[in-house]
């Protein structure tokens, strides 16, 4: 399937394939491609490959290369391809044929899904089927992809199709004989640097392209002079892109004449009155902000019973597992190690299908190109586009599917400048952080005249910290490591259309098993090594320390012994942990976080964060004698950390608070953000670095906040 971006192409391939589909990747590239099967009437299953959208065969970014080595037949472990489906929007035919001109001159055979025909409809455009297909001398199905509709007369011309021969020749648009003849001699003979006429044409026209990079590789610099040489004999002062275009064009409108009927007139349609206000510099700004502000508010209100319910699914499962096996490292690694970590990553799925829903919302009705399009002006003073908007949004809630979404940036270093910045804005793993620590040390007093609340101002001001320092790392990075020119910002406005519940909920679906797969593995393998880490070596000396506190137990009523068993089971707890790996590696560190106010306890308990930033909770609960299962919410955790002691001696105080928050909003966020890091850049290098950039940042930001506190003396008197 190939077609342009925003014709309906993804829908038409949701309806083809529904749950069938995979994500892969081709060997030695990054780009993704969507595969699913398709029962064929007679023929049986059929796989599909939904390629990138690409406007032509001129690609400009990595999904693009990828679409047109496909085709090509140039891509490394693609299968070879019996028939091709170009999806073409009805109701912008015109510029759509163009894709469609360059795909039937690779030589396969094709079939046009004329999609959106409802929409054509309504604007008064009309297409003579049969007119079209007699002269493109291809099959013609019109369709309406989001309502099913023609779907079962596309299967049924792709198995007539499948059974014809491949065709020897299309109707190809009308090129100046020179450069054809160009093409002709750089394919021809046996050392021929291309293959292909088709390949030929791209290489000599595409000037710094994609193909032409390519076969410089393998033919060397004499064969950039040959191509500027076959170039000139061309006899056009313009270049050979525009002497294509112009080309095409004219071969299009002689396509159309009579077969298409009132596209022509041009007239205000009520998109148009709409993006007056969405568009608008002002009333544009307040219905973005009032949108993301619903968003948010949907993100973590909406979620928070399915969580809660789903926390408390997984307490009951671990009880219920750790009843029926005995004592010892098997229960333990199955209860707090597999339960836990489970839990650990499904926890964060209501959230993650409440983004993607509401994402999914906006973009099948057309405002999301519209966002992008108002966020241009801000981040383009940052080195950036509105291209990197909706990665940034999406990583408020959850950092993956925000890397992930970067992937429709074309140009490289404005894709690689959002997947390293990204991680910088507060994902909903730290909200918990914020919520523990702003409730125990911050006083909960209005400010501005009673307008906002401290409380609340500390949590709006722990955001704002990732999203402030993006700024001059985005612009850092592109002054640097990926210095160069950014592309212009350009985006097709989609038509405003209403949302399909069925295409919706499917793409819900699919970006909640792939966050499920990927990072929940990456998510569950992390958390049993820190289980580890914190459960060996287990000393036998740990429980003789205890032995006389159970034996005293025993003198206590009845009423009393279980509430003081636990507590010196929470103690003995503790004890392990101290005594395990993961306490060694805390106090081996205390030093060096000194500084930032912090003891061996607060060290640990960051590095036991590492696999999801929330774990520093249960972490701390354990550290402060209270059970790994308690949360932000608990009162007995927010008193503890107020009342133990800290690195001096002193009770943990504001900038202790302070500088633990500030850490937490600017460190890397978790072990699966850096695997998506590295799997979408395609190297390690870029994942250390974003490592170590964003821990160096926390370490210093985690210093500054407590510097400064101290010497406003908040850590003695409170905030003034």
């Amino acid at each position: 399937m190939v077609g342009n971006p925003n014709t309906g192409k993804t829908t038409l391939f949701n309806a083809l394939t529904g749950l069938s589909q995979r994500t892969g990747n081709y060997p030695g590239v990054t780009v993704e491609y969507e595969t699913g099967q398709v029962e064929l009437p007679d023929l049986g299953p059929a796989q599909i490959i939904d390629l990138p959208g690409t406007y032509s065969l001129s690609a400009s970014s990595p999904d693009e290369a990828i679409a047109v080595d496909v085709l090509l037949g140039q891509q490394d472990g693609a299968p070879p391809i019996d028939i091709v489906i170009a999806i073409a929007d009805a109701s912008n035919l015109r510029r759509h044929l163009y894709l469609l001109s360059q795909v039937l001159e690779t030589g396969h055979r094709v079939v046009l899904a004329l999609n959106m025909a409802d929409l054509a409809q309504e604007r008064g455009i009309e297409v003579d089927i049969a007119l079209l297909s007699e002269r493109l001398a291809i099959p013609v199905v019109p369709l309406t992809a989001h309502r099913g509709t023609g779907i079962d007369a596309l299967l049924d011309t792709l198995k007539e199709s499948l059974q014809q021969p491949r065709p020897s020749q299309f109707p190809e648009a009308s090129m100046p004989q020179a450069l054809r003849d160009a093409a002709a001699e750089l394919c021809g003979g046996d050392d021929a640097p291309v293959s292909t006429h088709v390949e030929a044409m791209r290489v000599l026209v595409d000037v710094d392209g994609h193909l032409e990079h390519r076969t410089i590789d393998r033919g060397g610099p004499d064969l950039l002079q040959r191509l500027q040489l076959l170039r000139q004999r061309v006899p056009t002062r313009d270049p050979l892109s525009a002497v294509e275009s112009e080309a095409r064009y004219t071969w299009i409108s002689q396509i159309l004449n009579g077969a298409l009927r009132g596209d022509e007139e041009l007239r205000p349609r009520r998109s148009d009155r709409i993006d007056r206000l969405l568009t608008h510099r002002v009333g544009g700004l307040a219905v973005f902000l009032l949108i993301s502000a619903l968003t948010f508010q949907g993100i973590f209100t909406w979620s928070a019973p399915l969580m809660d319910a789903i926390d408390g699914s997984f307490g009951q499962l671990g009880d219920f597992v750790g009843h029926h096996i005995s004592e010892g490292p098997l229960r333990s690694m199955v209860v707090d190690g597999v339960i836990s970590g489970v839990g650990g990553v499904l926890i964060f799925l209501p959230q993650i299908a409440i983004l993607f829903l509401i994402i999914s919302l906006l973009e099948d009705c057309g405002y999301m190109a519209r966002a992008a399009m108002m966020m241009d002006r801000l981040l383009r003073f940052c080195g950036l586009s509105g291209r990197s908007f909706i990665p940034m949004l999406s990583s408020f809630a959850c950092a993956v599917p925000g890397i992930l979404a970067a992937r429709g940036i074309s140009d490289r270093r404005d894709r690689y400048v959002t997947i390293l910045v990204a991680p910088l804005m507060s994902c909903s793993a730290r909200l918990p952080v914020y919520v523990l620590f702003i409730a125990a040390f911050i006083p909960d007093r209005p400010v501005l005249g009673g307008l906002l609340g401290l409380q609340g101002l500390t949590l709006l001001a722990m955001y704002g910290v990732g999203a402030g320092i993006a700024i001059p790392m985005a612009l850092l990075l592109r002054k640097t490591l990926l210095k160069g020119r950014s592309t212009p910002f350009l985006i097709e406005l989609p038509s405003y259309k209403w949302p399909v519940p069925k295409v919706v909920l499917m793409r819900v679906y699919l970006n909640c098993r792939e966050f499920i797969v990927r990072a929940g593995s990456i998510i569950l393998a992390a958390t049993i090594i820190m289980w580890a880490l914190a459960y060996y070596p287990h000393s036998d000396e740990v429980p003789a320390r205890f032995e006389a506190q159970r034996a005293a137990v025993e003198l206590l009523p009845a009423g009393s012994q279980a509430p003081a068993l636990a507590q010196i089971g929470h103690a003995e707890a503790m004890a392990y942990l101290e005594a395990s790996y993961l306490g060694r590696a805390g106090h081996f560190i205390e030093p060096a976080v000194r500084p930032l106010g912090w003891d061996w306890r607060l060290g640990m308990a960051a590095l036991a964060s590492f696999p999801a930033r929330e774990l520093i909770i249960s972490t701390l609960g354990t550290i402060f004698s209270l059970g790994s299962d308690a949360d932000e919410t608990s009162e007995d955790l927010r008193s503890a950390l107020r009342s133990t002691p800290g690195a001096d001696g002193d009770p943990l105080d504001v900038p202790v608070a302070l500088s633990v928050m500030v850490f937490f909003a600017l460190c890397a966020q978790c072990t699966s953000t850096l695997a998506v890091i590295r799997r979408e850049m395609g190297s390690w290098k870029w994942m250390a670095l974003s490592f170590g950039y964003m821990t160096t940042l926390a370490y210093a930001g985690a210093w500054l906040a407590f510097t400064v506190a101290e010497a406003l003396g908040w850590g003695t008197g409170g905030i003034g």
